[in-house]
């Protein structure tokens, strides 16, 4: 058995995928803006995850823009029969850099349109509505008018299933009256634990969460607890996050993301990594102790 098998699987629409996958964000250059500074590279981070196992892989064509997606296509088209592409509509790029919503149902069709295009598919298999309402984290609003206009484009054969990003349990309760609600892709980890009854929610009707952020994102978790329990078991702090994330529950797919071959090893290795009990009680009163990691202000497009 490989080492991302020994975290078993879960359900993704109708698709079967190992759940330590791999988040592409990081393969376009510097602030997910324009090209990476090593294509190369690039290719070669994406083609080691499929060698390895990794049959998830989240990117978004707002991921550059356009760059993660064209990178992928190079590297792996055409795809693996089991390879399941995840991707995200809702906001756009500027021309410096920021990150700008974008909800009419024109934008929406373009985005599908656009991830179509650059990863060479004809349907998209899951698609992620991100929610922009305001900048700094989810925030109440109704979504039923972009979600609406998404299950139109699914209508139309060019989505298969539907996602929900940056969202709080009221919008979930919402998209799930309107459309199926494959997943959910929100900031989770080990110091930020807001989302800790949405994801019991989540695995009861059977519907994926997808952390981002899951190792801090920009700004790494920092925690004098998790340092400790790592050096206890010969891992990485880092590893040992993402081994606490599968545990939480069997609901979770984990994509950190990352432009090394060597520090992709080091995360998937994470599926294998076993927590002794007294190091999950450890672990579970981090998020009370204020570890360090990125702040609510700074998560804007970085993880989702």
């Amino acid at each position: 058995m490989s080492e991302i098998a020994q975290a078993g699987t879960f359900s993704l629409g109708t698709r079967t995928v190992k759940r330590m996958g791999y988040g592409a964000m990081q393969l376009a250059g510097p602030g997910v803006f324009g090209p990476p500074k090593d294509r190369d590279a690039a290719v070669a981070v994406l083609r080691e995850a499929v060698a390895l196992g990794v049959n998830h892989i989240d990117t978004s064509d707002f991921y550059g823009p356009r760059v993660t997606n064209q990178i992928i296509r190079q590297a792996l088209h055409p795809y693996p029969d089991d390879l399941t592409l995840v991707t995200k509509i809702g906001a756009v790029r500027g021309e410096d850099g920021a990150w700008l919503p974008a909800y009419s149902a024109e934008a929406l069709t373009q985005a599908v349109h656009d991830n179509l295009r650059n990863l060479g598919l004809d349907v998209l298999e899951v698609v992620n509505l991100r929610i922009m309402f305001k900048v700094d984290g989810p925030t109440e609003g109704s979504i039923e008018a972009p979600l609406t206009a998404l299950a139109e484009l699914q209508r139309q054969g060019l989505v298969r299933h539907i996602g929900l990003s940056n969202v709080t349990p009221a919008q979930v309760a919402e998209g799930r009256t309107l459309v199926d609600i494959v997943c959910v892709q929100n900031l989770y980890n080990i110091a930020h634990r807001q989302d800790d009854a949405l994801i019991d929610a989540l695995a009861q009707a059977g519907i994926a969460h997808v952390p981002f952020f899951p190792l801090g994102g920009f700004w790494p978790l920092q925690s004098s607890a998790l340092s400790d329990v790592a050096r206890r078991l010969g891992a990485t702090p880092m590893q040992v996050a993402l081994a606490w994330l599968l545990r939480r529950s069997p609901n979770i797919l984990l994509i950190p993301g990352t432009s090394s071959v060597a520090h992709l090893r080091e995360n998937l290795a994470a599926a294998a990594l076993v927590l002794p009990e007294e190091a999950v009680a450890t672990l579970d009163g981090i998020a009370g102790e204020g570890a360090r990691a990125s702040r609510p202000g700074e998560q804007v497009g970085a993880g989702a």
